[in-house]
Protein backbone atom coordinates (compact mmCIF):
# COMPACT_ATOMS: atom_id res chain seq x y z
CA UNK A 1 0.00 0.00 0.00
CA UNK A 2 1.03 3.37 -0.68
CA UNK A 3 2.01 5.60 2.46
CA UNK A 4 -0.37 7.78 4.01
CA UNK A 5 -0.63 10.53 5.86
CA UNK A 6 -2.56 9.57 8.91
CA UNK A 7 -3.32 11.58 11.67
CA UNK A 8 -4.18 10.00 14.99
CA UNK A 9 -7.14 12.28 17.00
CA UNK A 10 -6.40 11.61 20.46
CA UNK A 11 -3.44 10.16 20.09
CA UNK A 12 -1.80 10.12 23.38
CA UNK A 13 -4.23 7.60 25.12
CA UNK A 14 -3.00 4.01 24.87
CA UNK A 15 -5.35 3.07 21.58
CA UNK A 16 -4.22 5.96 19.97
CA UNK A 17 -0.57 5.47 20.53
CA UNK A 18 -0.83 1.89 19.87
CA UNK A 19 -2.32 2.54 16.37
CA UNK A 20 0.80 5.53 15.60
CA UNK A 21 2.68 2.42 16.12
CA UNK A 22 1.78 0.11 14.16
CA UNK A 23 0.87 2.60 11.58
CA UNK A 24 4.44 3.62 11.82
CA UNK A 25 6.07 0.46 11.71
CA UNK A 26 4.13 -0.04 8.44
CA UNK A 27 5.90 3.10 7.23
CA UNK A 28 2.90 5.43 6.91
CA UNK A 29 3.63 8.96 8.22
CA UNK A 30 1.79 9.19 11.19
CA UNK A 31 0.80 12.78 13.22
CA UNK A 32 -0.31 12.20 16.73
CA UNK A 33 -2.67 14.98 17.98
CA UNK A 34 -3.66 16.27 20.80
CA UNK A 35 -5.09 19.53 22.59
CA UNK A 36 -1.61 19.87 24.08
CA UNK A 37 1.51 19.90 22.17
CA UNK A 38 3.53 19.14 25.11
CA UNK A 39 1.28 15.32 25.33
CA UNK A 40 1.81 15.07 21.67
CA UNK A 41 5.28 15.63 21.85
CA UNK A 42 6.00 12.79 24.70
CA UNK A 43 3.76 10.34 22.59
CA UNK A 44 5.95 11.05 19.52
CA UNK A 45 9.07 10.16 21.68
CA UNK A 46 7.62 6.73 23.14
CA UNK A 47 7.12 5.93 19.38
CA UNK A 48 10.10 7.52 17.91
CA UNK A 49 11.72 5.04 21.04
CA UNK A 50 10.52 2.09 19.52
CA UNK A 51 10.73 2.72 15.93
CA UNK A 52 13.51 5.41 15.55
CA UNK A 53 13.49 5.18 11.79
CA UNK A 54 9.60 6.34 12.17
CA UNK A 55 7.73 8.87 9.88
CA UNK A 56 6.23 10.33 13.58
CA UNK A 57 5.37 13.80 13.73
CA UNK A 58 2.82 15.67 16.87
CA UNK A 59 1.23 18.38 17.77
CA UNK A 60 -2.46 19.97 18.10
CA UNK A 61 -5.45 18.18 16.79
CA UNK A 62 -6.23 20.27 14.08
CA UNK A 63 -3.27 20.89 12.21
CA UNK A 64 -3.29 17.25 12.09
CA UNK A 65 -6.79 16.87 10.57
CA UNK A 66 -6.18 19.55 8.21
CA UNK A 67 -2.81 17.54 6.87
CA UNK A 68 -4.14 13.95 7.04
CA UNK A 69 -5.17 11.84 4.02
CA UNK A 70 -6.84 9.47 6.97
CA UNK A 71 -8.27 10.84 10.47
CA UNK A 72 -8.76 8.90 13.23
CA UNK A 73 -10.79 9.69 16.23
CA UNK A 74 -9.74 7.94 19.52
CA UNK A 75 -10.64 10.58 22.07
CA UNK A 76 -12.53 9.39 25.33
CA UNK A 77 -16.23 9.16 24.56
CA UNK A 78 -17.12 12.46 27.04
CA UNK A 79 -15.27 14.57 23.88
CA UNK A 80 -16.49 13.49 21.01
CA UNK A 81 -18.92 15.40 20.13
CA UNK A 82 -16.99 18.60 21.20
CA UNK A 83 -13.66 17.22 19.65
CA UNK A 84 -15.57 16.67 16.19
CA UNK A 85 -17.75 19.80 16.19
CA UNK A 86 -14.02 22.06 16.50
CA UNK A 87 -12.85 19.62 13.84
CA UNK A 88 -15.36 19.85 11.45
CA UNK A 89 -13.70 22.43 8.98
CA UNK A 90 -10.00 20.56 9.36
CA UNK A 91 -11.65 17.40 8.61
CA UNK A 92 -13.65 18.74 5.26
CA UNK A 93 -14.41 15.73 2.87
CA UNK A 94 -11.54 13.70 4.52
CA UNK A 95 -12.14 9.83 5.86
CA UNK A 96 -12.48 9.62 9.62
CA UNK A 97 -12.78 6.52 11.30
CA UNK A 98 -14.05 6.41 14.28
CA UNK A 99 -12.87 4.44 17.23
CA UNK A 100 -14.42 5.82 19.67
CA UNK A 101 -16.78 3.70 22.06
CA UNK A 102 -19.41 5.73 24.22
CA UNK A 103 -18.99 4.27 28.10
CA UNK A 104 -18.40 4.90 31.39
CA UNK A 105 -16.71 2.90 34.25
CA UNK A 106 -18.00 2.60 37.24
CA UNK A 107 -17.56 -0.16 40.20
CA UNK A 108 -18.66 -3.30 38.46
CA UNK A 109 -17.04 -2.15 35.47
CA UNK A 110 -17.69 -0.83 31.67
CA UNK A 111 -21.51 0.17 30.96
CA UNK A 112 -23.02 1.37 27.59
CA UNK A 113 -23.91 5.16 27.12
CA UNK A 114 -27.16 5.75 25.06
CA UNK A 115 -25.60 8.31 22.39
CA UNK A 116 -28.79 9.94 20.54
CA UNK A 117 -28.17 9.43 17.43
CA UNK A 118 -27.98 5.33 17.61
CA UNK A 119 -23.39 5.31 18.31
CA UNK A 120 -20.86 7.44 18.28
CA UNK A 121 -19.90 7.07 14.42
CA UNK A 122 -23.40 7.80 13.71
CA UNK A 123 -22.96 11.07 15.36
CA UNK A 124 -19.63 11.78 13.67
CA UNK A 125 -21.86 11.26 10.26
CA UNK A 126 -24.12 13.85 11.73
CA UNK A 127 -22.04 16.39 12.84
CA UNK A 128 -19.63 15.73 9.82
CA UNK A 129 -21.80 16.20 6.74
CA UNK A 130 -19.02 15.98 3.93
CA UNK A 131 -16.72 13.83 5.52
CA UNK A 132 -16.46 9.88 4.58
CA UNK A 133 -17.33 8.34 8.63
CA UNK A 134 -16.15 4.48 9.06
CA UNK A 135 -16.26 2.82 11.95
CA UNK A 136 -13.71 0.42 13.38
CA UNK A 137 -10.61 -0.65 15.47
CA UNK A 138 -12.33 -0.81 18.09
CA UNK A 139 -11.82 -4.48 19.47
CA UNK A 140 -8.03 -4.16 19.44
CA UNK A 141 -6.15 -3.88 22.75
CA UNK A 142 -4.24 -0.55 23.14
CA UNK A 143 -0.93 -2.18 24.61
CA UNK A 144 -0.92 -5.16 22.79
CA UNK A 145 -0.89 -2.65 19.68
CA UNK A 146 2.31 -1.07 21.15
CA UNK A 147 3.98 -4.23 21.69
CA UNK A 148 5.27 -3.47 18.17
CA UNK A 149 8.02 -6.50 17.80
CA UNK A 150 4.85 -8.61 18.41
CA UNK A 151 2.43 -9.63 15.72
CA UNK A 152 -1.01 -9.31 16.31
CA UNK A 153 -3.99 -11.78 16.40
CA UNK A 154 -7.43 -10.85 15.40
CA UNK A 155 -9.90 -9.45 13.10
CA UNK A 156 -11.04 -6.12 13.23
CA UNK A 157 -14.99 -5.00 11.61
CA UNK A 158 -15.17 -2.30 9.46
CA UNK A 159 -17.91 -0.82 8.87
CA UNK A 160 -19.41 2.62 6.61
CA UNK A 161 -21.79 3.67 4.27
CA UNK A 162 -18.92 5.32 2.05
CA UNK A 163 -17.62 2.08 -0.12
CA UNK A 164 -14.93 2.74 -1.76
CA UNK A 165 -13.49 4.54 1.74
CA UNK A 166 -14.73 1.14 3.77
CA UNK A 167 -11.90 -0.49 1.49
CA UNK A 168 -8.89 2.05 1.85
CA UNK A 169 -9.42 1.30 5.37
CA UNK A 170 -9.70 -2.65 5.25
CA UNK A 171 -6.54 -1.86 3.36
CA UNK A 172 -5.44 -0.02 6.56
CA UNK A 173 -6.25 -2.70 8.78
CA UNK A 174 -4.48 -5.65 7.08
CA UNK A 175 -1.24 -3.34 6.98
CA UNK A 176 -1.10 -4.63 10.98
CA UNK A 177 0.56 -7.77 10.74
CA UNK A 178 -1.70 -10.90 11.17
CA UNK A 179 -4.89 -8.74 11.54
CA UNK A 180 -8.10 -9.22 8.77
CA UNK A 181 -10.28 -7.13 7.93
CA UNK A 182 -13.61 -7.93 7.47
CA UNK A 183 -16.85 -5.93 6.12
CA UNK A 184 -19.31 -5.42 8.28
CA UNK A 185 -22.03 -3.43 6.37
CA UNK A 186 -23.30 -0.28 6.61
CA UNK A 187 -22.42 2.78 9.28
CA UNK A 188 -25.78 1.87 10.71
CA UNK A 189 -23.96 -1.60 12.62
CA UNK A 190 -21.12 0.48 14.46
CA UNK A 191 -23.92 0.50 16.81
CA UNK A 192 -23.31 -3.34 17.29
CA UNK A 193 -19.21 -2.79 17.27
CA UNK A 194 -19.13 -0.10 19.91
CA UNK A 195 -21.65 -2.38 22.15
CA UNK A 196 -19.77 -5.25 21.51
CA UNK A 197 -16.72 -4.03 23.11
CA UNK A 198 -17.59 -3.21 26.10
CA UNK A 199 -18.80 -6.82 26.27
CA UNK A 200 -15.31 -7.33 25.59
CA UNK A 201 -13.76 -5.06 27.72
CA UNK A 202 -16.18 -7.11 30.43
CA UNK A 203 -14.75 -10.53 29.69
CA UNK A 204 -10.87 -8.77 29.96
CA UNK A 205 -12.02 -7.70 33.46
CA UNK A 206 -13.16 -10.81 34.14
CA UNK A 207 -10.33 -12.55 33.02
CA UNK A 208 -7.60 -10.18 33.44
CA UNK A 209 -7.11 -10.88 30.02
CA UNK A 210 -6.06 -8.63 26.69
CA UNK A 211 -8.23 -10.51 24.53
CA UNK A 212 -9.52 -9.12 20.51
CA UNK A 213 -12.03 -10.69 18.15
CA UNK A 214 -11.84 -13.70 16.03
CA UNK A 215 -14.52 -14.43 13.70
CA UNK A 216 -14.21 -18.34 12.17
CA UNK A 217 -15.84 -19.80 9.28
CA UNK A 218 -14.83 -17.75 6.51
Amino acid sequence: MTPSRIAIIGGTGPEGLGLAMRFTKAGHMVYIGSRSEERANEAVEKVRAKLPEGDVFGGLNAEGAEKADFVFLTVPSDAHHDTLVNLEEAIGEKVLIDVVVPMLWDKDGPKAVVVDEGSAAMQASALLQKAKVISGFHHLDGSELQKVDKPLQGDVVVVGDHKASKKKVMDLVEEIEYVRALDGGGLANSHYLEEWTVQLLQINKIYKAHAGVRITGI
